[in-house]
């Protein structure tokens, strides 16, 4: 495993992702969140289509036939659908520091799926990331609101979908499942279009939408081959660089600036998750001496 590339995909990931939240969000209040979902994967689809015949590489949909593959298309609708949903509703940065959790979930997810040993100093980083979250979302009398709700679920099918990411064979390209998941977006941007209606779409629109794809496709590109590069435990904390670009781009195009508690709440789940790959790397490096000097002996 290539550990630096892994990181640099990671890093290159979480910018295309977040500029092309900031795109989408700027357009929510002219278009439907099913329009600009189903328009964006679309123009992606496209995109990604021309730059497989470049590279030779026929498109196909059996890989579908893989429940791997299937699962993660599946988990990557059902996101899209929740997060820019959540988005048209709240601050970019608020959005984008709830979804920080995601690697705490993904480490959650491995302990109960797959058996991934967690030490207890571990355990506490996760509810300690947690509850960082609880203070971003800041549930009054009422409860958790409906769009910090929608984060949350996308945290978790997000989490979902890079475990699943994991253990998909290295003979699938990564561009077919980038392809897969990017007509996926197109079905369910498709359906909830139909709940929500059509809006006409200007030149303006169109082409800040065609960016939005071509970042989008970039960032399923680059999300693919870092977690088939690297290590886990290495290269999520490359994850967190997203926020650098959410709290710049939101202040920058929606004029909103984070509060204190957003920021505690950020910072607590920032360190949370910080500390946890630092305890993985330590136990893979007592793990990895310790077999050298089984075999040696």
């Amino acid at each position: 495993m290539n550990n630096r590339k892994g990181a640099l995909f990671m890093a290159a990931a979480m910018a295309g992702f977040t500029i092309n939240d900031a795109m989408t969000k700027s357009l929510t209040h002219s278009l439907g969140v099913g329009q600009i979902i189903f328009l964006r994967g679309a123009l992606a689809c496209l995109f990604i289509y021309l730059l497989m015949r470049a590279q030779g590489i026929r498109p196909s949909l059996k890989p579908l036939g893989n429940p791997l593959i299937s699962v993660r298309v599946a988990c990557e609708m059902l996101s899209s659908v929740c997060y820019l949903t959540a988005l048209s509703l709240i601050p970019l940065a608020n959005a984008a520091a709830i979804l920080q959790s995601l690697p705490l979930a993904v480490t959650f997810g491995a302990a109960l799926v797959f058996r991934d040993p967690v030490g207890w100093r571990r355990w506490l980083a996760i509810i300690a990331g947690f509850v960082g979250v609880l203070i971003i979302i800041r549930p009054g009398a009422e409860g958790f609101t409906l769009p910090a709700l929608y984060v949350v679920m996308t945290v978790f099918l997000a989490a979902t979908r890079d475990l699943v990411t994991t253990r998909i064979h290295a003979d699938t390209p990564s561009i077919v499942v980038t392809l897969l998941t990017a007509m996926g977006n197109s079905v369910a941007g498709f359906g909830l279009m139909a709940y929500q209606g059509w809006q006409p779409v200007n030149l303006p629109s169109f082409a800040l939408l065609a960016a939005a794809a071509l970042m989008l496709m970039g960032g399923y590109q680059c999300i693919i081959l870092s977690m088939r590069s690297g290590e886990i435990s290495f290269i999520a904390p490359f994850r967190y660089s997203s926020m650098l670009w959410a709290i710049g781009l939101g202040f920058l195009i929606f004029h909103e600036v984070p509060d204190l508690p957003m920021l505690i709440g950020m910072m607590i789940v920032v360190a949370s998750g910080l500390y946890m790959f630092s305890r993985e790397r330590k136990r893979r490096t007592i793990i990895a001496a310790t077999a050298v000097t089984e075999g040696e002996a």
